[in-house]
C-alpha cells in the first residue's frame, strides 16, 4: 500500500480560497442569476412584450359617473376582461416584461350599476404622455447653444486679439 500523497502548502493556499469562493456563489444561487450571465442566457434573446390596456391618468379622470358603456369604451377602450357571469364589471389589465422579468404591472376596473359607471378603482396610472414626452424633451435638451454662443478657437482668437470674451 503506497503512502497518501502530501499536497505542498501553496496548493493548500489557493484550494481553500477556492472552496469559499465556490461554497459562496452555491449559496447564492438566486441573485447569481440576477446580476451575472448565466449559460442559458447566452444566444437566447427575450422580447420585450406589452401586454392589455395602457391606460393613463388623462384617460381615467374623462370617466364620469354615470356614463354608459359604449362611452366608457370610447374613453378607456376595449377591456381586456369582461366576465361572462359578471357584466357589470370591466378589467382593464397592464403588463410590461423586459427579458422575461415583469417590470410593471396595472389593474384598473369600472364597475356598472344598470348599465351606467358606478365606480372605478385600480392602481396609480402614469401620467398623459404627452406629460411624459415633454418631461423626456426636458431632460434631453437641457441647454441648445445658440449661433450667438462663441466656439472655444473665437474665444481663444479674442484673447489674442486682447477683446473680452464672455
Amino acid at each position: 500500500m503506497s503512502p497518501l500523497p502530501i499536497v505542498n502548502a501553496p496548493a493548500r493556499r489557493i484550494g481553500l480560497p477556492a472552496l469559499l469562493l465556490a461554497a459562496l456563489a452555491v449559496t447564492g444561487c438566486a441573485t447569481v442569476d440576477e446580476y451575472l450571465p448565466t449559460l442559458r442566457s447566452f444566444g437566447v434573446y427575450k422580447l420585450d412584450i406589452n401586454q392589455g390596456n395602457y391606460l393613463s391618468q388623462d384617460m381615467v379622470d374623462k370617466l364620469k359617473v354615470g356614463m354608459t358603456k359604449p362611452q366608457v369604451r370610447t374613453v378607456l377602450g376595449t377591456p381586456l376582461l369582461t366576465p361572462i357571469f359578471r357584466d357589470n364589471r370591466w378589467d382593464y389589465l397592464y403588463e410590461y416584461q423586459r427579458q422575461g422579468k415583469v417590470i410593471e404591472h396595472r389593474q384598473f376596473t369600472v364597475y356598472f350599476a344598470e348599465d351606467k359607471v358606478a365606480r372605478w378603482e385600480g392602481d396609480e396610472m402614469p401620467q398623459s404622455m404627452v406629460d411624459v414626452n415633454r418631461i423626456a424633451v426636458d431632460k434631453a435638451l437641457k441647454h441648445i447653444p445658440s449661433a450667438e454662443d462663441k466656439g472655444f478657437l473665437d474665444k481663444i482668437l479674442d484673447i489674442f486679439r486682447g477683446g473680452e470674451s464672455k
